[in-house]
């Protein structure tokens, strides 16, 4: 059966698979029990992130999948919750547990960054760098709208051939 052309989300999502699949293979042969799920808040919080929100602004998730991912960090004794002095926000730190697995997981992301250079040799072209832009572009105009505007231009170009 000939295969079809990949839709842009069926390959982003393919693609995703791909790395996440080698990922969590990474973590398991190094005994983490760990998501990968969990890698951008914890880097975000190295850098010095405290709250859901600090995360939400210094990361490329949204507030609902940074708070379920929390929530299972807590769970799994990585983190835990804290209440500021404010009262309406809550601090996030992590628990010894989650300290410990911290400093085995750094090794293991610069690893991860490496494979990625090495990806992008393989590839012949900047991943990241083209990903970044990808996302500004959208975040500029988002694909709703480079939709529409692609089916009134469909419709204009089929207009003229009546």
């Amino acid at each position: 059966m000939l295969k079809i052309k990949p839709g842009l989300g069926e390959l982003l999502r393919y693609t995703a698979e791909l790395v996440d699949k080698g990922s969590e293979a990474n973590y398991r042969a190094l005994s983490l029990s760990y998501r990968p799920r969990y890698t951008p808040i914890l880097r975000a919080m190295a850098a010095g992130a405290q709250t859901v929100q600090d995360i939400t602004a210094s990361t490329h998730l949204t507030q609902g999948a940074i708070s379920q991912s929390v929530a299972l960090m807590e769970q799994d004794g990585i983190l835990v919750r804290e209440q500021l002095s404010d009262g309406r926000k809550f601090a996030l730190r992590l628990t010894p547990a989650g300290i410990q697995l911290v400093a085995q997981l750094e090794t293991c992301w610069e690893a991860i960054f490496l494979a990625i250079e090495q990806l992008e040799k393989d590839a012949g072209w900047p991943l990241m760098k083209g990903l970044e832009e990808l996302a500004s572009a959208l975040e500029q105009q988002d694909f709703e709208k480079r939709i529409q505007i692609a089916r009134a231009e469909l419709h204009a170009s089929g207009d003229k051939d009546d």
